[in-house]
């Protein structure tokens, strides 16, 4: 089932994002099989959008269970969007991949407000150094019963300090303080929300 799951994933985005083909990506981590990074645009808007293929190929579970079921579990896929063309952020493929893998590598379930923190940028001279996930416009992929649906979740970057933010107040409070102040999360250029 795997190969068919990566197969619809790749064909479902090709049909929700649209534009042209998109280019694609592929990472491999040793012991993790290979994900692929799609690359979609620029748009009229001047959007780009990055999507992970692979990271669903396996349903998300506890790492603490003996035996990880093969068919049921939550499964995701990560995309993100920036504003400014194709050059703007060398290296987040990788970032994306790294970020795709965690589910096998580190047992982390990926969901909606959820933090992730690198530790280190994101990309290039990037001021990002962790994300937050949350919903986006991408629609659920159903998949064959009793596998559960794919879910294509919004990475947004995030600096430190709109990290420790998260981490106090919560990802609503975050997202409020970004609305207020008029920040496009999509600008990979754009400042820090202040607090």
């Amino acid at each position: 089932m795997t190969d068919s799951v990566v197969a619809s994933v790749r064909a479902h985005l090709i049909e929700q994002v649209g534009g042209p083909e998109p280019t694609e990506a592929s990472v491999t981590f040793l012991g993790v099989e290979p994900l692929g990074v799609l690359r979609f645009g620029p748009d009229d808007d001047g959007l780009v959008r990055y999507a992970t293929v692979g990271c669903s190929r396996h349903p998300m579970g506890d790492p603490g269970e003996l035996m990880a079921d093969p068919v049921r579990g939550p499964r995701a896929e990560l995309v993100l969007t920036l504003r400014g063309g194709t050059g703007v952020a060398s290296g987040v493929a990788r970032t994306l991949a790294i970020l795709a893998a965690a589910p096998s590598v580190e047992g982390v379930v990926l969901v909606e407000d959820a933090l992730l923190d690198l530790g280190e940028p994101l990309w290039k001279d990037a001021p990002f150094t962790a994300v937050l996930l949350g919903g986006s416009a991408v629609a659920d992929l159903s998949l064959p019963e009793p596998a559960e649906a794919v879910r294509f979740l919004a990475v947004t970057p995030l600096t430190g300090n709109e990290a420790a933010w998260v981490r106090l107040r919560g990802a609503d409070a975050l997202r409020e303080a970004w609305t207020e102040a008029g920040i496009d999360v999509c600008d990979p250029n754009r400042a820090a929300a202040s607090f």
